[in-house]
């Protein structure tokens, strides 16, 4: 529930603070026009149009003697999935929006954003004591679904109860509809979900041209126009303005507390890291070996945290990315999938073309990560063949260098993965010891994603794969073994005669501190 205050803004003894101020919340969903609908409020180049909004920002103005705030918030998340919202959510009796906001029905709380990502309420604590009006940003070149009707609920709910009677929709790019075509003509043609959005505002709306050069200038009326509906709005709301409840926003101050705590813990981490070793950024080289299907393009998209590799279709040749990750150079090379039964299934061409993803990483790979989904059983065969592949492939000593890495650990839930791996019988238990016992578990998910999977959770799991990594290079080196398995003559061969254009071109390696 919201408290709804009154937008008097009397001061002491009933003096009236001067000049009065009105404050506008934009909200709405990616590629919506919110940055620029807030440049073309303010009059000015404030906030950079162009690039995603990450975090909220405020800018003011004055227009015909009142102070306006406006807030740009980061787009809201899209749900998942194109289910349709439940029927009695779809058919509530809007007709008196004032009635409905006053005595909003009693609903759950919504579920808590991830740590990574800023809600609605920041927006909202930007322009204290609270918006006038929640601006709905809309673009007319996008179509407006049930998906996005869903998105749109979800966030006036993040901030509480009798939100809808603040909102208005605020169409961007018009100058994108055919010629002669009017917003209203627009609205009855996209369907039920943006007439439901309309009416869920109380048929409050307005349309903007960021697009136009004018829109700035002394001769333009639409921000005019869009001052007079907020006045309208307020009057209808008896001079109100919306305020977040008090629990909410304490909410939403502690998931950012502890946020910032992990970000320093993270940064901390690094700190001691880099004290320890000293000098630039190392490098870590990593091939990514297993079966067909496993998920390596997955496991790489995780640990350089953006889509570096085409997860979801077979990988046939093999692809080098590298990235900056928790202060090490990482280089990973995704690999074709070997054949689960043996050694003479998988074919030549495979076997060859996972030699040469190894020639990718001169001098040598520090880790093969044997991709091993925690869905799948290992029989005796199966395990067998995997062995069977890396002595093949790599030599007899490239266990020294091999760790099991188990992928789609969000199947386990809170099963840890050393009781799934006591479950896992003794074909799993043999297939570590040959790895010397070297594991990790790790969703495979992209973190800072669109999609908005992964977080400071995947964030942690790739700095303690790394961590694993280096610790099983420093237990090598002190044994008398080299840092990284050394890449044969034979697989340079194969390299110049199966060269592919989907590869970077090779950093120079030779400063590499792990070499």
């Amino acid at each position: 529930m919201a408290a709804l205050s009154s937008a008097s803004e009397s001061g002491e003894h009933g003096v009236v603070r001067h000049p009065p101020e009105r404050r506008l919340l934009l909200l709405g969903g990616p590629r919506a026009g919110k940055t620029s609908t807030a440049n073309t409020i303010l009059g000015d180049e404030v906030f950079e149009p162009g690039t995603e909004t990450t975090h909220s920002n405020v800018g003011q103005t004055e227009i015909y003697g009142k102070r306006v705030t406006v807030v740009d918030t980061p787009p809201w998340t899209i749900p998942s999935g194109g289910g349709e919202p439940e029927n009695d959510r779809n058919n509530t009796d809007e007709n008196d929006n004032n009635a409905a906001a006053d005595d909003p029905p009693q609903q759950q709380p919504p579920p808590p954003q991830s740590l990574d990502s800023e809600g609605p309420c920041m927006g909202a604590i930007l322009c204290p004591p609270g918006p006038h009006a929640l601006l709905l940003v809309v673009s007319v070149s996008q179509p407006f679904t049930e998906v996005q009707k869903r998105a749109a609920e979800d966030q006036l709910a993040a901030l509480g109860g009798g939100t809808w009677r603040y909102s208005m929709v605020l169409f961007t790019g018009v100058d994108t509809l055919p010629t002669g075509t009017f917003i209203e003509e627009h609205i009855s043609n996209m369907g039920e979900a943006l007439q439901w959005l309309v009416e869920r505002c109380g048929s409050r709306y307005h349309a903007f041209d960021n697009a136009s050069k004018e829109t700035g200038g002394e001769d333009s009326t639409q921000v005019p126009e869009l001052m007079e509906k907020v006045e309208e709005l307020i009057t209808d709301n008896q001079g109100w303005y919306f305020e977040v409840n008090e629990l909410i926003l304490l909410e939403e101050e502690q998931a950012r507390k502890a946020l910032e705590e992990e970000r320093l813990r993270m940064e901390e981490h690094v700190r001691q890291r880099e004290q320890m070793i000293g000098g630039p950024p190392r490098e870590l080289r990593v091939l990514l070996l297993g079966w067909k299907g496993v998920g390596k393009s997955s496991v790489g998209n995780s640990m350089l945290g953006s889509r570096a590799f085409e997860a979801g279709q077979e990988t046939e040749l093999c692809l080098r990315r590298q990235a900056l990750v928790s202060g090490r150079r990482v280089t990973i090379v995704d690999t074709p999938g070997w054949d689960w039964f043996s050694v003479r299934r998988t074919p030549k061409r495979v076997r060859h073309e996972t030699q040469r993803g190894a020639a990718l990483l001169r001098p040598g790979p520090h880790m093969l990560l044997l991709v091993l989904p925690v869905v799948s059983s290992l029989t005796a065969r199966k395990r067998r063949t995997l062995q069977a592949h890396l002595e093949a492939l790599f030599g007899e000593r490239s266990c020294l260098h091999t760790m099991v890495l188990f992928s789609c650990g969000d199947w386990l839930g809170h099963t840890p993965i050393e009781e799934h791996i006591q479950r896992g019988g003794r074909e799993l238990h043999r297939l570590l010891a040959y790895c010397g016992n070297y594991y990790h578990v790790m969703d495979s998910k992209v973190p800072g994603g669109k999609d908005g999977s992964g977080g400071s959770g995947g964030i942690r799991q790739v700095s303690e794969l790394l961590d694993k990594i280096e610790e099983m290079i420093r237990e090598n080196v002190e044994n008398g073994d080299e840092a990284f398995l050394p890449v044969q003559d034979e697989w340079l061969a194969e390299e110049s005669s199966q060269s592919s254009d989907n590869t970077e071109p090779e950093d120079d390696c030779r400063g590499c501190q792990l070499q």
